[in-house]
């Protein structure tokens, strides 16, 4: 079975699914592992600065998000933005 942006989008909150790319997903030994980085599109929050993507934060794992007696481990990774005119 195919894993679509349909059926995330039923499952995980939508902020997720909006903001971050699905880069890879793994079904292994009842666990889905799915691996997000977020997207390249600046936070609206910046809209009014100059700024550079350098590199990603540590990714950070959410080990609590059952889907029908399965685990499912979203892998998180937020990229690290900088001020142009601060650096």
């Amino acid at each position: 079975m195919e894993l679509t942006l349909y059926l995330l989008k039923l499952i995980l909150p939508e902020f997720l699914i909006d903001n971050f790319d699905l880069v890879k997903y793994i079904n292994a030994k009842q666990i889905l592992h799915l691996y997000f980085e977020e997207k390249i599109t600046a936070p609206k929050e910046f809209s009014n600065l100059i700024i550079i993507v350098h590199g990603f934060h540590k990714e950070i794992t959410v080990q609590d998000f059952p889907i029908r007696g399965n685990r499912v481990y979203p892998y998180i990774k937020r990229r690290r933005w900088l001020d142009k005119n601060n650096s």
